[in-house]
């Protein structure tokens, strides 16, 4: 019999309290009051986010492509219409 400790599952929406609070960093941070995302390396390669003001709320899970999508595609301009 297997008396291993299931692993929990991961996803999207779930308390970003269940990731624990260690490997959090806030990539980029500004002039914004201290409204910051976070973002946690996952180690299936998964990257979470959530809101710094809120770190008990709900972590938003990414892919490693979805990010590299919204990453480039905002250095590209493509998500400018979100500033406006």
């Amino acid at each position: 019999m297997d008396r291993m400790k299931p692993r929990k599952q991961v996803y999207n929406g779930m308390p970003a309290r269940e990731l624990g609070s260690e490997g959090w960093h806030k990539p980029w941070s500004g002039g914004n009051g201290g409204n910051c995302l976070e973002a946690m390396k996952l180690a299936d390669g998964r990257i979470a986010v959530r809101q710094s003001t809120d770190p008990d709320g709900p972590a938003l899970i990414y892919t490693s492509d979805e990010m590299t999508a919204f990453i480039e595609g905002a250095k590209a301009g493509v998500a400018d219409f979100l500033l406006s």
